[in-house]
């Protein structure tokens, strides 16, 4: 079982990141590949989780050992799979999520991909006030939104966020949907930024 892993990104996709530890490359899922960035001189240090099935392996990364924990405590609700966890986590929007399951928010928590009704009543079941302990005030502090102006440009930034959109599990419909709102915003947006909004309007109240 890993705890964590420390090395250097050598490559980003839509749904995973490669780290490199002492030669050895470790493919890593994680909810948020944007965030990192391929850097030979930066050596970052990422919790993992194992998943082990009958067919296949694989590792989730996280930032902080908290983004770990609530992972953990995702996937063992019923009917949550790590994809789903993986989406639900996505954008790092903790409080939205935490205010949705302890005012039991059955709306919100459908939107995520894989999340059905009974899933998210069971997700409010389970973890209904026994997760604000996991993140501190500032953290879960409102995130400013994206000022919106005037732009037209479908950048490489912007395809690679829709791509990971869909790597998350959101459908064609939805991520088509999102694109139009995305494409009024400022066209400097890194690919991150754009994920980042992206998620919010797809998850809004």
């Amino acid at each position: 079982m890993y705890e964590y892993l420390t090395g250097f990104v050598t490559a980003v996709t839509p749904s995973y990141i490669v780290l490199d530890v002492n030669g050895i490359g470790y493919l890593l899922y994680t909810a948020d590949p944007y965030r990192y960035h391929v850097d030979a001189d930066k050596q970052l240090k990422l919790y993992v989780h194992q998943v082990i099935t009958d067919s296949f392996q694989s590792l989730y990364a996280f930032a902080s050992r908290n983004d770990k924990a609530l992972f953990e405590k995702l996937i063992n609700v019923s009917g949550i799979g790590p994809k789903s966890a993986n989406a639900i986590m996505a954008g790092n929007q903790n409080q939205g999520l935490l205010r949705a399951i302890n005012e039991e928010n059955i709306t919100f928590l459908t939107k995520f991909p894989g999340v059905g009704k009974k899933t998210a009543k069971q997700i409010v079941l389970d973890l209904k006030g026994k997760l604000d302990d996991l993140f501190e005030a500032d953290q879960l502090a409102p995130k400013s939104r994206v000022a919106v102006s005037v732009s037209t440009s479908d950048t490489r930034e912007l395809q690679d966020a829709l791509a990971a959109l869909n790597a998350l599990g959101y459908s064609s419909r939805d991520v088509a949907r999102v694109k139009k709102q995305l494409l009024a915003l400022d066209g400097e947006l890194d690919t991150n930024q754009y994920l980042s909004e992206g998620l919010r309007l797809l998850t809004q109240f």
